[in-house]
């Protein structure tokens, strides 16, 4: 049986009035809302709506990374204080149609192989219900989600919202999908929520600074809890754990570093070369595509003094022509 849709308490819709690039907790709150209510979310694509369906990788080097990320928000909560903790249940997460996943040029150092991709790249993704279209007939399984989540700091002044903090914002967890819950310390009086950055899919890494970005609507139902103190988000999900949901034949390539950033760029660029050479995809579609569907797994970190990073390749989003 199909559970009825919730009631919607609220709506905050991503106009002027309700879009902010940066923490803030100054900024005046677009809506205040109580314990208990759902609120549904309009929220921009990344870059404020600079990237369009038509767009091209000639257009990239003018984008305004001023602009990215475009946040909505921030709503109050009633009766927020430091030290309680905002629950975020995620019931419902719905995009427009279409997406993309960008490579900004080397410059900008945006990527784990920012210097090995000196060009912008671009790739506008057709969402087909629950598949986005890639070249060469590969289909990457759609399980969106918002990328950034968070309560405002305590500290006084505006931060960016590329590096995620304590109270939540960029961590860009893609099992963050509908039915998924989030607990996030809350650090300011009436915890100043703001929601955005939103992906059709993503790989466990975004290794290209880009997941599927989209445009969507989310919706959340909204608690607070004086019972529990963190220091750090946490959350509960259902997943998916693998693109499609369930347990499928991967191909891997691993890294061997002394530092794990390093070992992640070495199973990356494997991976990389391993699309290029066998799967008849360029470097920069090969990229893009590992930043949309492969996943990066820290495979140890006790034998010392190398540890191990795998990224995870899964077969099913090839036709079969494609597969091993």
């Amino acid at each position: 049986m199909t559970e009825d849709p919730p009631v919607i308490d609220h709506r905050v819709s991503a106009d002027t009035e309700g879009v902010h690039t940066a923490w803030d907790k100054g900024i005046d709150p677009v809506e205040r809302i109580d314990p208990g209510d759902v609120v549904e979310f309009t929220c921009r694509d990344a870059t404020n709506g600079q990237v369009e369906p038509d767009s091209t990788p000639a257009t990239l080097p003018d984008l305004d990374v001023d602009q990215v990320h475009s946040l909505t928000g921030p709503v109050a909560v009633e009766g927020a204080r430091p030290g309680d903790v905002l629950q975020v249940e995620i019931l419902d997460v719905e995009h427009r149609g279409w997406g993309y996943t960008l490579v900004l040029p080397g410059a900008m150092e945006h990527g784990l192989l920012a210097d090995e991709f000196p060009e912008p790249a671009l790739h506008v993704w057709e969402l087909d219900g629950d598949v986005a279209r890639f070249v060469n007939d590969i289909e990457v399984p759609v399980a969106p989600f918002p990328g950034i989540v968070g309560v405002a700091p305590a500290e006084e002044g505006e931060y960016g919202t590329f590096p995620p903090r304590s109270t939540g914002g960029n961590v860009d967890i893609k099992h963050l999908t509908a039915g998924s819950t989030v607990y996030l310390p809350i650090a300011v009086e009436d915890a100043l929520f703001s929601i955005g950055d939103c992906h059709a899919a993503q790989g466990d890494g975004e290794v290209c600074g880009t997941g599927i970005e989209a445009p969507m609507s989310v919706t959340c139902r909204f608690d607070l809890r004086s019972d529990l103190t963190i220091n750090q988000p946490q959350f509960e999900t259902d997943g998916p754990f693998t693109p499609t949901g369930r347990d499928e034949r991967m191909f891997g390539t691993s890294g061997i570093d002394e530092d794990l950033y390093s070992a992640s760029e070495k199973a990356v660029r494997s991976m990389v070369s391993h699309l290029h050479n066998e799967r008849d995809l360029t470097r920069e579609e090969a990229y893009i595509l590992c930043s949309a569907a492969v996943d990066l797994k820290l495979n140890q970190v006790v034998n010392a003094p190398h540890w191990t990073v795998s990224a995870y390749l899964p077969e099913s989003i090839f036709p079969e022509a494609l597969q091993r």
